[in-house]
């Protein structure tokens, strides 16, 4: 029997005087069966598709789909990888699927507030493990978790989250409780997977529905920081009519406050020659010129007495020849003098002190 020449594309071989078609494509194949394909073939080719975040019925769908499929041969799959590809180039615009895809999407374009309140109102968590935002939440927002579930489900927990988080965990809960917690983990080994997930998802719905709040810092912090922009007078008034008020919330505003007047007490002295470099000269002279009529010339002599004597000799002599300022001039320039502190207390480059309680 001898074989004939042919062209390594054609169509057709040629055996002696029978001819052997090659198998035609499968036309038949479901959108199911195509969809099997197209999957089976990435991940052949090492491809990391993120079939978790389909639905969970789709992901079933797709793994049934599998299980019952044997051999495709190559024209079929060349077949479907073609009309797969043809559908890929038609798509001009694609939207994300559901409501949590288009939050997904949105993140970073609409606010904390407005994604947390759509997911709420659709009943809906964000797709993937839950496991995985537990375990990036922080110790504080866990421990409630800790100490108020059942300690089973605080066991499944610690065995959930890494070693280092796990400990730390377990350091930040009462001694008793953490014992109590520690022995059920013993006790983990006979539960389900499914168990574990239901546990997840239970708890990551439960802490991502924490209050989200309207305001970033709490009521005595904003009080705090509108009356150190105050006047004296308004500040003063103020105070007062809260004590009247509220006691316990005006001393909290009270602790709260920074002006002037409390730098002896709460700026650490080696900082001073660095709340200098920020502070307007002008502002400066200002300052220290009006302590002593607003009463603050005990705050005006720690800044003299913390920078370099040089410095010191010619803002003296800087003071003695500006007079005393009108009131609303000094003010003014504490005010800055202050706001320089400030600036650099939120940029982490100073540490303010705790002003001790006087002794009653």
């Amino acid at each position: 029997m001898d074989l004939i020449p042919m062209d390594p594309n054609a169509a057709t071989a040629v055996i002696g005087s029978n001819t052997v078609k090659p198998p035609k494509p499968d036309l038949s194949l479901s959108r199911k069966a195509k969809a099997a394909i197209v999957v089976r073939l990435l991940l052949n080719n090492g491809a990391d598709i993120p079939l978790e975040e389909l639905p969970e019925d789709l992901q079933a769908t797709l793994t049934q789909q599998m299980g019952k499929m044997r051999v495709v041969d190559r024209d079929t799959l060349a077949f479907v990888i073609a009309e797969f590809t043809d559908e890929l180039e038609r798509i001009g615009l694609s939207f994300p699927h559901g409501i949590v895809g288009a939050i997904t999407a949105l993140d970073g374009k609409i606010s904390k507030q407005t994604a947390d309140r759509l997911r709420k109102e659709a009943g809906v968590l964000q797709t993937g493990d839950p496991w995985k935002s537990i375990q990036e939440m922080d110790v504080e927002t866990l421990r409630p978790v800790m100490e108020n579930e059942s300690t089973e489900v605080a066991a499944v927990v610690l065995s959930k989250l890494n070693v280092p988080k796990a400990a730390e965990l377990l350091g930040a809960i009462p001694g008793p409780r953490a014992r109590e917690i520690t022995y059920a983990v013993s006790q983990t080994s006979g539960v389900s997977p499914s168990a574990v997930d239901r546990i997840g998802l239970s708890l990551a719905t439960q802490l991502s529905m924490v209050r989200v709040m309207a305001f970033d810092e709490g009521p005595v912090e904003r009080v705090g920081a509108i009356l150190n922009s105050s006047t004296t007078l308004t500040r003063d008034d103020m105070l007062e009519g809260l004590q009247e008020t509220d006691e316990t919330f005006a001393t909290a505003v009270r602790k709260a406050i920074f002006t002037f007047a409390n730098i002896p007490a709460r700026v650490v002295a080696r900082d001073v020659p660095r709340i200098l470099r920020d502070v307007d000269p002008d502002d400066l002279v200002l300052a220290i010129s009006g302590a002593k009529v607003a009463g603050m010339q005990a705050s005006a002599d720690y800044i003299l007495e913390n920078m370099s004597g040089r410095m010191a000799t010619q803002l003296r002599e800087d003071v003695e020849e500006a007079g005393t300022p009108k009131a609303a001039l000094a003010e003014a320039a504490m005010g800055n003098f202050v706001n320089a502190i400030r600036e650099l207390e939120a940029a982490g480059e100073i540490t303010l002190m705790v002003e001790e309680e006087a002794e009653e």
